[in-house]
């Protein structure tokens, strides 16, 4: 009897509780759900309208479409392998997967690194992708901010 004690003694403090948002009774005060991961309480956000800016660097932009003399043999496909689509950017210093904002020239909209430039741009220039060549060219060039945003 004693080992069945201690069993389920060790038992409870080797698995954590977990709690559970109920998303749907939650007011405008509680913007956030509590969960266990990994054994310790963290605050993860539902609401992801608004990202919290990690840092701002200064960047060369300018605009591609899908064309193959502006890309590769396969100008609908991205580095990473996504599907081209409006949102995208390339860059060669963000990792895939990583959203920014630039507020000078688009405001709140939110852009995800998808795609690889050329490596003689470096890593502080970055394409957004446009539908049209038209649209591309007429973006031209622009030197401005961008925000890159939490994960």
């Amino acid at each position: 009897m004693v080992g069945l004690v201690v069993q389920v003694s060790l038992l409870s403090l080797v698995v954590p509780y977990t709690i559970h948002a109920d998303a749907e009774n939650m007011t405008d005060a509680f913007s956030k759900a509590t969960i266990v991961k990994n054994g310790r309480l963290t605050i993860c956000k539902i609401d992801k309208s608004s990202y919290e800016v990690v840092k701002k660097v200064k960047m060369m932009i300018t605009a591609y479409s899908s064309s193959v003399d502006q890309t590769d043999s396969t100008p609908f496909t991205t580095a990473s392998g996504k599907t081209v689509e409006d949102g995208i950017i390339a860059n060669n210093m963000l990792p895939f997967g990583t959203k920014v904002r630039i507020p000078e020239l688009y405001g709140k909209k939110v852009f995800v690194v998808e795609d690889r430039m050329h490596k003689r741009k470096g890593s502080y220039h970055a394409d957004i992708w446009f539908e049209s060549y038209k649209e591309a060219r007429d973006f031209g060039a622009k030197v401005t901010y961008i925000e890159v945003l939490e994960s």
